[in-house]
């Protein structure tokens, strides 16, 4: 997700308050609520930060993904017509090799038929 001018403005606003607070800390001083809550919400803010790099990383991925099961799917539809073609082919060779063994048998038998009479 594209940050907007408000996330942009809340970064500006706490920043200077957040390295008062780290000053603070440095030098050895304890931490108010008011300090504690301001840290809390810059660690929310950048962990909901990369959160959104992530789910954009997630969303392209995603968006190739389908693009490529389209093309794998019209890939598998263009083998699958050629494997039926295939199949028809064979099924028809096959039975025309029997059909004409079937002839080739009548013929002989009709011709030992005229032989032996």
């Amino acid at each position: 997700m594209d940050k907007t001018k408000v996330d942009d403005m809340l970064i500006e606003m706490i920043t200077p308050k957040v390295k008062e607070i780290e000053e603070k800390f440095g030098r050895g001083e304890g931490l108010s609520q008011d300090d504690i809550n301001t840290l809390l919400l810059k660690s929310q803010y950048n962990h909901i930060n990369h959160l959104d790099i992530k789910l954009d990383e997630v969303t392209t991925d995603v968006a190739s993904l389908k693009g490529e099961f389209k093309t794998f799917k019209s890939e598998i539809r263009a083998d699958l017509a050629e494997f039926k073609t295939d199949i028809q082919l064979t099924i028809n060779n096959t039975m025309k090799w029997y059909i004409g063994s079937i002839g080739v048998v009548l013929v002989l038998m009709k011709a030992l038929d005229i032989l032996i009479k």
